[in-house]
């Protein structure tokens, strides 16, 4: 039995050193891309975008569509949310692959702005350390309107102004329920959820936007319209 308690020592202090090396290579990549490029002047080239859009000049009812599916806990996590890599860590586990991240909003941002889209450890590490320095430097409400004008909607679009005009022709403060919720499933993957591309696969997701919207306390039960 002796030797087995060893051999499982032996294991643990694998994995610890494995995952430092892992770490201290995460935190070199974002110190890197820090120096390339801080916090700040990646907020200044989205904020200088043409049709860039404010949080005020959003409908609610998008805002809280776009926290419902892709972090609830936006408001409440320091930038990663334990839970939700909890969740993922699980369900990748049950998979035997790769299917879920657990991304905060935050952490999509660090990554579409600074690192590559590879499903690697390294980079979900630099990743994550990013995220908390996004988090030191800006307040909640400026990541999420970043996030929102940086992301892809297929069809070229990159910025919620761009898909709203292309998409509905009009603006974002115009958009209804139908198309705040709509809009708000396409970036999960868009060109599965590209309304103009695959019109069902787009309902379906809109379908599942407003029962997340019902679960983290946004809608009532059998609400399906304004």
């Amino acid at each position: 039995m002796r030797w087995i308690k060893r051999l499982c020592s032996f294991i643990f202090l694998c994995v610890l050193i494995a995952g430092g090396v892992l770490c201290f290579r995460g935190y070199q990549d974002y110190r890197q891309a820090l120096e390339a490029k801080s916090v700040e002047q990646m907020a200044e080239e989205i904020e200088s975008t043409d049709n860039y859009t404010t949080l005020d000049e959003l409908p609610q009812t998008y805002i809280d569509a776009v926290l419902s599916v892709e972090d609830k806990r936006f408001y409440q996590h320091p930038g990663i949310d334990p839970i939700a890599i909890g969740r993922a860590l699980v369900n990748d586990i049950k998979a035997g692959a790769y299917v879920e991240g657990g991304s905060t909003i935050t952490q999509q941002l660090a990554k579409n702005q600074y690192f590559s889209q590879e499903k690697k450890v390294v980079r979900k590490m630099a990743e994550m350390f990013m995220a908390f320095k996004i988090e030191s430097v800006l307040d909640k409400d400026k990541i999420l309107e970043l996030y929102v004008n940086s992301i892809f909607f297929g069809n070229g679009y990159y910025c919620v102004a761009d898909a709203s005009w292309g998409y509905f022709g009009k603006p974002p403060s115009e958009m209804n329920f139908d198309e705040c919720t709509l809009l708000a499933g396409i970036p999960n993957a868009p060109t599965n959820y590209n309304p103009q591309a695959s019109p069902e696969l787009a309902r379906e997701r809109q379908a599942q936007v407003i029962e997340k919207m019902k679960k983290a306390g946004y809608l009532k039960a059998g609400t399906g319209s304004e």
